[in-house]
């Protein structure tokens, strides 16, 4: 019988894995590379090696760990599978429940900046009727979503089990809003549930175009992605046509 408790979780990697990564990065043999071929044949080597030797030396593990233990986080086990999310409540009584789905290769973090003014808009200058319930799972197979014990963790697999989390968390009717393989995940939501009253109203990120005129360490050093220089100045959005960017706005459209 499935165990559907839902249990605190708080974040605490070993610190022997922490000097182990910083060991094995050490001792990376890196390839050689043409020289002169700048982007063409994918990130130069040197900015890779600049930008793993900011992972060895330079980023705070303990610090992130310590802003993401900030969130309310939990696990409980669905369809034989540990589900990790976060979820933190609104201070604002009638504010509507959300759940975030992130992306491939992301995490359950690219939201954490979001949670504040999600939750508690009045504190952050914001309208207190656009309070949310914020639910962020981490689908099976990233951050502390597993390890996975089988295949299948598919689109129509990950919306079942987030219907079943709202379910166990109390809430009938939310939003929802997902990037990249969330946002493909989110439309199948209310499909194994249709006369659950769940919003038909279901937000996506319009594709957009960036500028870029920094170096791409720089960028990677406060959180944004590298990409590579489609012009003068300006970065074409990373498989355009097939993962759509970041997340520029929250759900607007509910029943």
């Amino acid at each position: 019988m499935e165990d559907t408790e839902i249990r605190p979780f708080r974040i605490a990697v070993p610190q022997g894995d922490l000097d182990d990564l910083r060991d094995r990065l050490a001792r990376t043999r890196w390839p050689d590379q043409l020289p002169g071929v700048g982007w063409s044949y994918g990130i130069p080597l040197e900015r890779v090696k600049e930008l793993a030797e900011y992972w060895r030396t330079e980023y705070d593990w303990r610090r992130h760990e310590a802003r993401l233990n900030e969130f309310p986080q939990f696990t409980t086990e669905i369809d034989g599978q540990r589900v990790h999310f976060l979820h933190a409540r609104s201070p604002e009584p009638d504010a509507l429940p959300l759940i975030l789905t992130h992306g491939r290769p992301s995490t359950f973090a690219d939201f954490s900046r979001m949670v504040g003014p999600l939750t508690d808009p009045r504190a952050h200058g914001g309208d207190p009727g656009n309070a949310f319930h914020v639910v962020a799972p981490s689908i099976p197979g990233f951050a502390f979503s597993g390890p996975t014990r089988e295949r299948g963790w598919g689109l129509e697999r990950v919306a079942r089990a987030w219907a079943e989390l709202m379910r166990r968390l109390g809430y009938e009717r939310y939003g929802a809003q997902g990037n990249d393989f969330g946002g493909q995940a989110r439309p199948a939501l209310p499909r194994p549930h249709r006369r659950s009253r769940v919003p038909r109203g279901l937000h996506r990120p319009p594709l957009r175009r960036t500028r870029q005129r920094d170096h791409p360490l720089d960028r990677a050093r406060r959180g944004r992605p590298l990409r590579r220089p489609g012009g003068p100045g300006t970065a074409d959005v990373p498989h355009p046509g097939v993962l759509p960017p970041p997340p520029l706005t929250v759900p607007d459209a509910f029943v």
